[in-house]
């Protein structure tokens, strides 16, 4: 009798640690048992090969990987960035993560993850889910996990004239679509419903979001949104032209093709070897006036962003998906220099902001010297905030600076958007995450941007403030499976108050005092920004 037990524990062991598996069209995917609540299933294609003549072009949706069984045990291999050793073109897959033993058309909804990394880096491998599911399955709302790799940099977002007259803007836009197209297809078999998907990032993978709800018919492929500091023109928004000269430096760096003609170089470096092409693009962005050279930009009637993103905002031209958007204290820390340390070197700043490749004009200039005068010259009223008059051995309008960057980067974009989809009708609940326990080192940049992901992300009780960090997921979950982030489930937490005209307030999550506040921080400030948008490429 001893050894007719232990046969069959052995074979409950076996069936209980088999692979799962869920077929698409003719292929059976083939995932893990990643933990002993969660299932896996990675590296998926969900378009075809951007290579050859697929490169440099819009993505061909692969909705069948095409193969009688694929493993799909781990992920898949990051998209090319400048700089990259032994890149890979092949990069464009999807990541499934559901919780165990989810049957095909069970119905759960979906969260969608899209990273950030300012366009030019990042990798869906790096956000590992798992304890975020985890927290569904634990409050009694499980959902479906998904992350995708987009091209970035120079694959992902050419700029220039040509790119322009050829169609070949915001590819990782258009990446990111695609993606959400497989999902509508085939996130059925995976027990996901199609009608419940919500589609959130951070930083850039926010800004990239933001930018779909202005002319890409997300509203057919999703049905709600989370923006972590980011909003539709966090990066400077210019038409695609605009960095024509970005685009020649490039292609002078690809040795094969640095005689091409300069109106005709997609020919030949669909031609080049991947290596030379990330490395050209290194070089390139070296050369750039500003940090984030391969962004997304105005592409026209007809592309995903057919005009300034303020202009299209102020008509009420973007898809009335409900979402929760938000930003960081300390947002502006990260991308300023550290040396400035006089009025003058403050103002060339924002004016190769406004205009990399030329500077400011003289009515741009106007407005960027009345905005600083805004800003106290005063450390102790800088960013990172609350930290008195140190400077931190750094220059002495370091802390100025990083204020007003971050108002225009992020709180005041964040602000109008708030305001423009509220006036709308669209629920919208806004956040400013504050957490003192998550700035670390103020000269390392108090709460920016990176830092709320361990709170999201982090597993149950190990993100570096535990309670917040549950309350946190219990807000962004609730809200992706209910369209509302109070469903009374999970731990007690306050209750998040709608953002609309007539209150216009921010959820303040903050350890220990997580309460709605007036949207009213630096009121003058930032309404003067918004009161400018064409100056700030808003």
């Amino acid at each position: 009798m001893r050894l007719a037990s232990s046969a069959v524990a052995a074979v409950l062991v076996v069936v209980c640690r088999a692979a799962p598996q869920v077929t698409i069209g003719s292929t059976t995917i083939v995932g893990t048992q990643n933990t002993g609540q969660t299932e896996f299933f990675g590296s998926i294609p969900y378009a075809e090969p951007p290579v050859g003549q697929l490169r440099f072009a819009p993505p061909v949706l692969k909705a069948d990987p095409g193969v009688a069984s694929l493993d799909a045990s781990a992920y898949g291999p990051s998209c090319p960035v400048g700089g990259s050793s032994n890149p890979v073109e092949d990069c464009l897959t999807i990541n499934v993560l559901r919780p165990v033993g989810t049957a095909s058309g069970a119905g759960l909804p979906v969260m969608v993850w899209i990273y950030g990394g300012g366009f030019q880096s990042g990798d869906a491998s790096g956000y590992d889910g798992t304890g975020f599911a985890i927290a569904g399955i634990n409050r009694g709302t499980p959902f479906l996990y998904v992350n995708l790799n987009y091209r970035l940099g120079v694959l992902g977002f050419p700029q220039g004239q040509e790119a322009t007259s050829r169609g070949a803007l915001n590819l990782g836009l258009k990446d990111i679509l695609t993606a959400l197209e497989w999902v509508q297809q085939n996130i059925a078999a995976f027990g996901g419903d199609p009608a419940k998907v919500t589609i959130f990032g951070q930083s850039a993978g926010s800004i990239a979001v933001a930018n779909l709800f202005l002319n890409s018919n997300l509203e057919s492929l999703v049905r709600a949104a989370i923006f972590e500091s980011g909003a539709q023109s966090s990066l400077p928004m210019f038409p695609g032209a605009h960095r024509d000269q970005d685009w020649q430096n490039f292609v002078a760096a690809v040795p094969q093709c640095s005689g091409a003609s300069s109106t005709d170089t997609f020919d030949c470096l669909r031609q080049a070897d991947i290596t030379a092409i990330v490395s050209g693009q290194s070089s390139a962005s070296g050369q750039a006036g500003e940090q984030f050279p391969w962004t997304p930009v105005i592409d026209g009637a007809g592309g995903v962003i057919p005009d300034l993103p303020s202009t299209l905002l102020a008509a009420g031209q973007f898809s009335r998906l409900p979402f929760i958007s938000g930003s960081n204290l300390d947002e502006g820390t990260q991308f300023v220099s550290t040396t400035l340390s006089s009025d003058d070197q403050l103002t060339q700043f924002f004016d190769n902001f406004v205009n990399p490749a030329g500077g400011a004009s003289a009515a741009q200039q106007t407005q960027i010297d009345d905005l600083i005068q805004l800003y106290p010259d005063d450390p102790s009223q800088g960013s990172p905030y609350g930290t008195g008059s140190n400077t931190f051995g750094l220059g002495s309008e370091y802390k100025r600076a990083a204020s007003i960057a971050g108002d225009i980067w992020f709180h005041s974009i964040r602000r109008a958007w708030n305001q423009a989809a509220s006036a709308q009708g669209v629920p919208v609940f806004a956040y400013l995450f504050t957490d003192p326990q998550a700035a670390g080192n103020p000269s390392q940049g108090g709460e920016s941007c990176p830092v709320l992901l361990s709170y999201v992300f982090g597993a149950p009780g190990a993100a570096p403030a535990s309670t917040l960090s549950a309350t946190m997921k219990d807000y962004w979950i609730s809200f992706a499976t209910s369209l509302d982030p109070n469903d009374g489930k999970g731990n007690d937490r306050p209750q998040w108050l709608q953002y609309t005209s007539s209150s216009q307030v921010v959820m303040q999550l903050q350890g220990g005092n997580t309460t709605i506040i007036p949207d009213t921080y630096r009121a003058e400030q930032i309404s003067f920004i918004n009161s400018q948008p064409a100056t700030f490429n808003h």
